[in-house]
């Protein structure tokens, strides 16, 4: 089962040269992704005058994540394995593909790369607000992570189906395109809600940078909950003990 492979990694293993890189990779896709994701949202309100939401912004907003992700995917997943999302991570610390000291050094570079994205927005668009994730009227937090938790389960689902899972064979950019297509799909359906986050550190990077912490740990419990599912499932049912190697020091 995968929480039976679960490592903590050796003590020197976050301060080696091939987790340093990795670490960066993380570090400039969150850049790239956050910095596309967030400013399409904040280029909606300056055409609108900050107007009401619009099924095509939804659209808009669904068409630049899925671009933007299956960019920043693409460029991290030779080095890092293009995780992009510390909810990604943590699925892929729970199934066994990354020890946990490789996981926390990802998490540190997403979460800044988020914030950096966010704090150059603010300064190349002359100090417009970078809006933090918040829940639509009549949308309870709990009914926020029951939203999460299905759209990230079907996100990390995607990411071992195409990544992680040892027999997916050479398949290409399918992997990328498909992890973009799914985050796109899912803020189709979810954006309307609570904004469709699937991801910690794109909450967290507006959250710091505009100081709005309302009902934040719906956009971390959900995530968490979902990838964790997902990849317990998705190792116990379809890769199985048969499927793994030893933790490489490259994840995917």
């Amino acid at each position: 089962m995968a929480i039976s492979r679960i490592a903590i990694g050796s003590p020197g293993e976050a301060s080696g040269p091939d987790a340093i890189r990795a670490a960066f990779a993380e570090f400039f896709s969150m850049v790239i992704f956050v910095f596309a994701g967030q400013g399409s949202g904040m280029a909606y309100g300056k055409l609108t005058g900050d107007g009401p939401a619009t099924p095509s912004g939804l659209v808009a907003a669904s068409l630049s994540h899925a671009f933007a992700l299956f960019v920043a995917v693409s460029v991290g997943a030779n080095v890092s394995g293009g995780h992009v999302n510390p909810a990604v991570t943590f699925g892929a610390f729970i199934g066994g593909n990354i020890t946990l000291l490789r996981a926390v050094l990802y998490w540190i570079a997403q979460l800044l790369g988020a914030v950096v994205a966010c704090l150059l927005l603010k300064i190349s668009t002359g100090g417009m607000e970078t809006a933090a994730f918040s829940l639509s009227y009549g949308v309870t937090p709990w009914n926020a992570v029951v939203f999460e938790i299905v759209m990230t389960f079907g996100l990390v689902y995607t990411v071992y189906a195409t990544a992680v899972d040892p027999k997916k064979g050479d398949i290409g950019i399918i992997a990328p395109l498909a992890i973009g297509l799914i985050v796109g799909a899912n803020i189709l359906v979810g954006g309307a809600f609570d904004g469709a986050s699937m991801n910690p550190a794109v909450s967290f990077g507006p959250a710091v940078v505009s100081w709005t912490w309302t009902n934040h740990w719906v956009y971390w419990v959900g995530p968490f909950i979902g990838a964790a599912i997902a990849a317990i499932v998705y190792d116990t049912i379809f890769i199985g003990s048969d499927g793994h190697e030893p933790l490489p020091s490259n994840d995917f």
